[in-house]
Formats: C-alpha cells, sequence, structure tokens
C-alpha cells in the first residue's frame, strides 16, 4: 500500500539519509514529496521548498535535528500527516507531544530500516 510521504530535511547530498530515503521510498512505490531548504532534485523529484502545502499525507519522516524542528512544529503539525518518523538523531520528546495532542502517530525508527524489513 503506497503511503504519502513527506521527507522534511532533503538534500541533494547522496550521502545524507535523507536522499536515500527518498530514493527507497520512491522504489517501494511511496508518493514521496521531499522538502527542503535548497533547490534540486532527488532521482528526478524535485525538493520543495518549506512552506509548501501538502495534503493527505499519511507519514513525515524527519531528518531535522532538534533544534532546526522549532521553527517547522506549526507547519509539521498543519500538515495534518497521520504518523511522524523520527529518524536517529531526531528524537524530540516536545514534539511528540504536540503530536500526540493532535492525535498523530509518533514513531521512534529508522526509515531505511524500516524499509528494509517491510515494516513502513
Amino acid at each position: 500500500m503506497s503511503k504519502k510521504t513527506v521527507v522534511l530535511g532533503a538534500s541533494t547530498n547522496p550521502s545524507r539519509y535523507s536522499f536515500l530515503a527518498t530514493k527507497r521510498l520512491s522504489a517501494n512505490g511511496h508518493e514521496v514529496i521531499p522538502i527542503g531548504i535548497k533547490k534540486g532534485d532527488i532521482g528526478g523529484i524535485e525538493i520543495q521548498p518549506v512552506s509548501t502545502k501538502v495534503e493527505e499525507i499519511d507519514t513525515i519522516t524527519l531528518y531535522l535535528n532538534p533544534t532546526r524542528q522549532k521553527e517547522y512544529y506549526d507547519y509539521i503539525i498543519g500538515l495534518k500527516p497521520k504518523r511522524i518518523i523520527f529518524n536517529p538523531g531526531t528524537e524530540n520528546l516536545e514534539l511528540v507531544n504536540l503530536a500526540k495532542a493532535e492525535g498523530i502517530e509518533t514513531v521512534y525508527a529508522c526509515t531505511l530500516v524500516m524499509l528494509s524489513v517491510g515494516d513502513y
């Protein structure tokens, strides 16, 4: 089942996990919207600016450290995802509590591992 996914903190750098996650999500048939501060594309998928409004999101997978996340709290919650995946290094209890208050599932996990074991 395809899950519309926002990759927040997307990068055109092939050594970044956000780059790898975007490619693997797409390869696994998920609709992916990479969002980042720099223009470019990942495997032909254009990185969108942070102000991009996206509807009917299943998952936001985070690749921003907790300090950087603060400025995006309203944006993240406003997208109304069903779940937020906090990849290693993005764990943030404050955002978890905000999300849970809005009925958003939160998961501390690695998107790449979840995809590789079929648990996405």
